[in-house]
């Protein structure tokens, strides 16, 4: 999976010049939180709530209602935005963005490219991606399954003993510790009691089985 499958395409941009009261009503009207800042088609900044929120006047100032309106009348974009902006490319693993993200402590990264902005990935994004790689939005069982001996050819074994019983499977996961391996499998029957029986006549472990997404 690749960022360019999750990223957002539908950019909402602004320039450097854009006084800082007009992002804060495009972010409002556009229930966004992030916007980039593009000259001349080129990224150059970005501006978030956060920033936003810094770059106000402290409650502690001694500055007049009228003086701070006019202060925050007379900023623009490129006073508070964010110049040294992490990008990632569109054809990069998700996992890098996410690796990406954690080291830094961000929560958005725009996709570059070759050197253009064609995207915005943000944590919610990665979070959607998450539940739309393990398979949980299409309902179904997640079945656990603990492998103490792992050997060439066990998740072929197990895919096959689900699709003689008729039980499709929709993604699995698999985790291998040190001593032992861990295999989630969302498979689409919501028979749970079914799919418990099958693996364990199979001669596998099940640690456990939940439904997901049952609304």
């Amino acid at each position: 999976m690749s960022v360019r499958d999750f990223m957002r395409k539908n950019l909402i941009v602004v320039k450097p010049e854009t006084p800082i009261f007009d992002a804060v009503d495009l972010m409002k009207q556009n229930d966004i939180h992030r916007l980039p800042v593009v000259n001349h088609g080129k990224l150059v900044g970005l501006i978030t709530e956060g920033i936003i929120g810094a770059a106000m006047p402290s409650k502690a100032t001694s500055l007049s209602v009228y003086e701070m309106n006019y202060l925050l009348n007379k900023t623009t974009v490129a006073d508070v935005m964010e110049k040294k902006v992490l990008t990632i490319e569109a054809d990069a693993l998700l996992e890098d963005a996410i690796y990406k993200m954690r080291q830094n402590n961000v929560g958005v990264l725009p996709v570059m490219e070759a050197g253009h902005l064609v995207g915005i990935i943000t944590n919610n994004d990665i979070f959607d991606a998450f539940l739309k790689i393990t398979g949980y939005n299409n309902g179904g069982t997640r079945v656990g399954v603990q492998i103490a001996e792992d050997h060439q050819g066990i998740l072929a074994e197990i895919c096959r003993l689900l699709a003689d019983s008729e039980l499709s499977i929709l993604t699995i996961v698999v985790n291998r510790m040190e001593l032992v391996t861990n295999v989630e499998i969302q498979v689409e029957s919501r028979n749970t009691e079914k799919i418990r029986q099958v693996l364990t006549a199979g001669g596998y472990l099940v640690t456990d089985v939940v439904l997901t997404n049952p609304k």
